[in-house]
């Protein structure tokens, strides 16, 4: 009877896991690096997880390295797009330590893939598809 009772426990807690409050990203062009280290460590405190569903661009990625990778998972028309991080003065010039913090930001993986597309520069690098599904699991 115990061992029922416990394995009736473990299934519901998986339960309430799968239908625990989620936060979807679906169309984020990102912004200044600073607000979105604030939003995704309070996200990353709150244990919600993070579903991808769409496009997330520029600062919008650190969520990757920020919430842990059992908490984040991908769709099918999730696209993570990559550039160099800019000076606050508007005119795209390239800001090495907001290089650096990105690029600290994320898993040894996507840094890996990242490098093999040139690094961050000016020109947009998008990871989408089987390239993606290979870094973090799917949305069920």
């Amino acid at each position: 009877m115990r061992i029922r009772t416990i394995l009736a426990a473990l299934v519901m807690s998986s339960a309430v896991w799968g239908s625990a409050a989620a936060v979807t990203i679906d169309d984020d062009g990102g912004g200044q690096i600073g607000a979105y280290l604030a939003k995704y460590h309070a996200l990353r405190a709150s244990g919600e997880r993070v579903e991808i569903a769409g496009t997330c661009a520029s600062a919008c990625t650190m969520v990757l390295g920020i919430i842990p990778r059992n908490r984040i998972c991908v769709g099918p028309g999730a696209r993570l797009v990559f550039h160099s991080a800019w000076d606050g003065a508007g005119d795209q010039r390239v800001a090495a330590d907001g290089n650096r913090i990105l690029l600290a930001s994320y898993p040894n993986s996507v840094r890996r893939w990242i490098e093999r597309h040139g690094g961050l520069h000016a020109k947009l690098i998008t990871l989408s598809g089987s390239d993606l599904a290979a870094m973090f699991p799917a949305c069920r």
